[in-house]
Order: structure tokens, then sequence, then C-alpha cells
């Protein structure tokens, strides 16, 4: 910009002097009227060449771009090879558009890419035959005038995109579609559909046959179980050195039985997606429950302490809940050595309340924490069997506070102790 400022006044400069030769030889009137006619010609080249940029602009083209004069002929040759670059630089974009379109066409899943309002801006082939999108008709279409599902709209409205949402496909009753959202850019969404109807009817077989396979051993194991109690009792029968042997037979067996118990537990927690008798609890009466069935787990070894700094009740399931607290208790007492420290904590933290066992035990190694609530999982196999647990408390507990919309979180450093913390939601909580 300088430099035109400085070739226009240079320019006029000239031109100033040159009239001023020109007054010497004649007048000043002839002068005056030579500077002003120069200056006025100046300007109306300008204007033309400005004019000249307006017509192109209206419709602008390579190939017919204006040469220009002087100053204009600089201002067009970089306005030329400017163009040139946008235009490459078009050429590049769209070209990595449309490999990224065969490329996201090429994807199992079905995407679609929503704006600020939920508005379709576009989708691959796998979305058309998935959620029955078709081209050019539902392109710009908010997403929920196409896929009704209250379900579906709650979620995208809710704005909570961590777990995807699995729906029954409207178009074909026997596919079960997993819908996630994925935020990105400046507010923009990507819908991810996949078809999970083959990991669904695999999760439900496994869960029939661990059910069924569980109430077909249940039988047998109660009848061994009742012959081995019998024959121990019988005077005489079993002479003291098989009496051992008899001993072993009852411990496992009463600890088989505790196994299928927890898995015909699992299986019917998996079974019920939402809560049957949901009811508001006298926290007060559970925790008191708690507290004393953990010191008589205890028999007098450990400090179990009870702590309660607010008057909460919850809604929820007593059955349940009751389960997963003494879950979290009893594994406290079973893991802290004798003599160790034991505290439940009922209280408030801001909106939600939390429940919070803590102990002072062996504690668990970092690398354990992720897969606690993985069935049959062990931090330490041997000691866990030695302690008659069977790995599927946490397991249960994970699937009640699911029912529950609660979360667990753990934290715990080996040879330091174990806390276990119950995150209850506002909606859960009632006043005592």
């Amino acid at each position: 910009m300088q430099d035109i400022r400085l070739k226009a006044f240079w320019s006029l400069l000239f031109w100033a002097f040159c009239c001023l030769l020109l007054g010497w030889f004649t007048n000043a009137h002839v002068a005056w009227l030579a500077y002003l006619s120069g200056v006025l010609a100046y300007l109306a080249g300008h204007l033309y060449w400005i004019h000249r940029l307006y017509q192109w602009a209206l419709k602008p083209s390579l190939n017919f771009i204006p040469n220009g004069k002087g100053i204009w002929e600089d201002i067009f040759a970089n306005l030329y090879h400017e163009m040139r670059r946008h235009s490459r630089s078009q050429s590049q974009l769209s070209s990595t558009l449309e490999r990224l379109r065969h490329a996201t066409s090429a994807l199992p899943d079905g995407v679609v890419v929503l704006n600020n309002r939920n508005e379709i801006e576009w989708f691959n082939e796998p979305a058309v035959q998935r959620l029955g999108l078709k081209r050019h008709h539902d392109e710009n279409q908010p997403i929920y005038y196409l896929l009704r599902q209250a379900e579906f709209v709650e979620y995208l409205q809710a704005e909570e995109y961590s777990e995807p949402l699995k729906l029954k496909s409207w178009r074909t009753p026997d596919v079960t579609l997993e819908l996630q959202i994925i935020p990105f850019a400046s507010k923009q969404r990507l819908l991810i559909c996949r078809d999970v109807s083959a990991i669904e009817k695999t999760e439900v077989m496994r869960r029939d046959f661990i059910a069924n396979v569980s109430h077909e051993l249940r039988t047998p194991l109660t009848v061994i179980g009742g012959f081995l109690e019998t024959i121990s009792d019988m005077q005489g029968e079993v002479s003291p050195d098989i009496q051992p042997y008899f001993d072993m037979m009852q411990v496992q067996t009463t600890r088989m039985r505790r196994i299928i118990e927890d898995l015909l537990t699992l299986s019917r927690l998996e079974n019920n997606v939402t809560l049957k008798d949901e009811v508001e609890i006298d926290m007060h009466a559970m925790l008191q429950q708690l507290h004393r069935d953990a010191e008589a787990l205890s028999q007098g070894q450990h400090t179990v302490t009870l702590h309660m700094d607010t008057k909460v009740n919850l809604l929820g399931s007593y059955n349940e809940l009751m389960s997963a607290m003494s879950n979290l208790t009893s594994n406290a007492v079973r893991y802290t050595p004798p003599q160790g420290k034991i505290d439940i904590y009922w209280q408030m933290r801001g909106e939600e309340v939390v429940f919070t066992v803590q102990d002072n035990g062996i504690g668990i190694e970092s690398h354990h924490l992720p897969r606690l609530t993985e069935r049959f999982y062990r931090a330490d196999s041997g000691r866990s069997r030695d302690t008659g647990g069977t790995g599927l408390g946490l397991s249960i507990v994970k699937h009640i506070l699911h029912h529950h919309q609660a979360s667990l979180l753990v934290e715990s450093e080996p040879g330091q102790g174990s806390c276990f913390r119950i995150v209850f939601p506002a909606q859960r909580i009632l006043p005592a």
C-alpha cells in the first residue's frame, strides 16, 4: 500500500513540476489548466480501472481478468496469481473431500454429519441402508424428523454422549442398532450407527446359558450338600481319618452354591433393564443394619465405625442397594487384617449423595482397578478364595448401580487400604 501512495505522490509531483515549467514559458492560467487537466485525467484513469475491476468481480474468471495500466497492471497481476492459488487450493480441498467421502462410504458403520441445529449435512451409504435416509431428499433436514423414536430424541437433547444408545430398528425389528453421537469442530456432531444384532444375540445366548446351567446345577449341589451334612452328623459312620475330607467337600459345595446364587443374581440383573420395585428407602435404618452386619462378620476383630453427616433417603430398590452396599462392607472386612479400621460414610457432596467404605487393609495395585468389576476377575486369586469370595460381587454391584444411575469410584494403594465410593445422582435423593 505504501508503494501505491508513493507512486501517486511522485506522479503528481512530476506533473506539477512540468506545469511549473509550462507556466514559466507561458503564464499561470495555462499552467493551472494543464495541472487540473492532468489531475482529472489521472483520476479518470483510476475510475476507469475501478469500473473494470467491479465489472470483473461480478463474474470473476481467470480467463477474462483485465490487464491494466500502470499501478493497475500490478494490481491485476497480483489478483490473477491469488486467484490461481485459490483455484489450486480449492481443487486440492475438493479432491481431499472426495477421497474422504469415498473412505467414509467404505466404512461398515453408518456415518451422518450434523450441524449445530442437528440438521443432516452428509451421510454415507451404510447410513442409507440402516437408517433409511434418502439422497438429496433428507439432506438439510433435522435428524429428529427422520428418527422419531422417543429414546433417540431424549438422547439427542440430553447432550450426554459418553455412552451409546441401543435401539431396535424401526425398519427391521430383528435388527438392533447402536447409535452414538460424537461432537466435533464448532458445535457439529457425528452420528455413528452400527448393527450389533449378532453381538446382542451372542450376549443373550451367554446369559441364557449361564442362567440355565446355574439352575441345573443348583439342585444336584443341594442334594450333595444335604447328603454330606447327613453323613457327617451320623455318629460313628465317618471315621476320624476321613472326616477332614468330608469337611473339605462341604466347604467346596457351599462355595459352589454361593457362586451359583451369584450367577443367578447377576443374570437377573442383566435381564432387568429397569427397576420394578422403586420405593423410598430409609437410609438411616439400612445403614444401621449394614453396620451391624459388618460387625457380626468381623466378630470383634476390626473397628467398624458409621458416620452419618446428613439425613437423606434414596429412591430405589431396597434389596438391590442393600446387596450392593453390603458387598462393599463385607469386602472391606474380608480384606482388612485383624485390628484394622473400617469407616462407613453417608454424606452429601454438592447435589449428590455418596456412600463410602474406607479401610486400611491390604489394598489393591493400580493396574487391577479398571478390571475389578469384571466377572471372576481377582486381584489376588489365592487370597480371594481363602476369604470365601466368588469373584462376582463387584460385577453385581456394577449392574445394581447402573439401574440406579449411580457410579462406583475406587481408590487404593497396596498396604494403605482401599476406598470404595458409590455416587448417587440428585434425582435419586429424597428428604428424610
